[in-house]
């Protein structure tokens, strides 16, 4: 016997074995097309109108950052680029230690009976 599962009685129920290997009652649909659909969001133009490569509007600083985060001057990446990596950097860390303070705050306060 075969047995499938009942969406409505939410448990196993006896079953031809077609209704058991579709399940839900899934249908083999027809043949897969051979050729393939046109693209939704295809273009008009032809590859021969199309721009070979998008125009870039800016200077590369790629290299002139490697320069920079490469030096070896003992001091770590995240301060290499100077005041502002070191006014983030300590903003970050007031941020980070005042966080925890008050929280401990907010424990002891908790803990406390009234």
């Amino acid at each position: 016997m075969y047995y499938k599962f009942s969406g409505f009685a939410q448990r196993l129920v006896g079953a031809t074995a077609a209704a058991a290997y579709t399940p839900q009652g899934l249908k083999p649909e027809s043949p897969v097309p051979t050729e393939s659909p046109d693209p939704i969001f295809g273009t008009s133009k032809l590859p021969s109108d199309l721009p070979a490569t998008d125009p870039f509007l800016g200077q590369n600083k790629v290299p002139d950052l490697q320069k920079v985060f490469q030096r070896s001057d003992g001091l770590p990446v995240h301060l290499k680029r100077g005041v502002p990596d070191k006014m983030l950097y300590r903003t970050t860390m007031a941020l980070t230690i005042g966080g925890t303070i008050y929280c401990l705050v907010a424990l002891y306060i908790a803990s406390q009976p009234r």
